[in-house]
């Protein structure tokens, strides 16, 4: 049994090897205007984009708009040390933009009456690897959500409202 086991583990070892690396992984931890913890992200890299799964609690209930950020700082109270919307190819604003959006464009995020959340979905356009669409570029990346709604389409922010939760995403 352990001759298996042991080899299936060398199995799995080689094709990591072989096919580059291990899955990329990261993480990051939001806080509220207050400082106080309401969630985690998870994200892992996959072939077909960046995997990310966010639980949050503690939040108004509704629609709020949620992206990737381009500066990974939360400075609370209002965020905006985590800069705009994290975008390397320049493209204008909005999931509905006909022409394309920016990468740290994602779906709204829909908080329960209870104040929770939990999301999973896949970002395209993003990588947890080296390169221009690096979520780990020199100034690194946040998740941040807004007190409002994204309309999926106004430039520069959807017309989203305040920064209320922000996560600085880390390996």
């Amino acid at each position: 049994m352990k001759t298996i086991i042991l080899a299936s583990g060398l199995a799995l070892l080689l094709t990591a090897l072989a096919f580059g690396k291990t899955a990329a992984t990261a993480k990051a931890d939001l806080i509220n205007s207050k400082g106080e913890p309401v969630g985690t992200a998870k994200l892992k890299e996959t072939p077909k984009g960046v995997r990310l799964t966010l639980q949050v609690s503690n939040l108004p209930p509704g629609a709020h708009g949620f992206h990737l950020h381009a500066v990974g700082k939360c400075e609370p109270p209002d965020f905006k040390s985590a800069g705009g919307h994290f975008n390397p190819e320049g493209k204008k604003h909005g999931l509905e933009n006909p022409e394309g959006h920016h990468a740290g464009d994602l779906q709204n995020l829909t908080v329960d009456p209870q104040g929770k959340a939990k999301v999973e979905l896949v970002v395209t356009g993003v990588t947890l690897r080296e390169g221009a669409n690096s979520l780990f570029h020199p100034e690194g990346s946040a998740i941040v959500i807004h007190a409002d709604p994204d309309d999926m389409k106004t430039d520069p922010a959807g017309n989203a409202g305040a920064r209320i939760a922000c996560g600085v995403i880390s390996k």
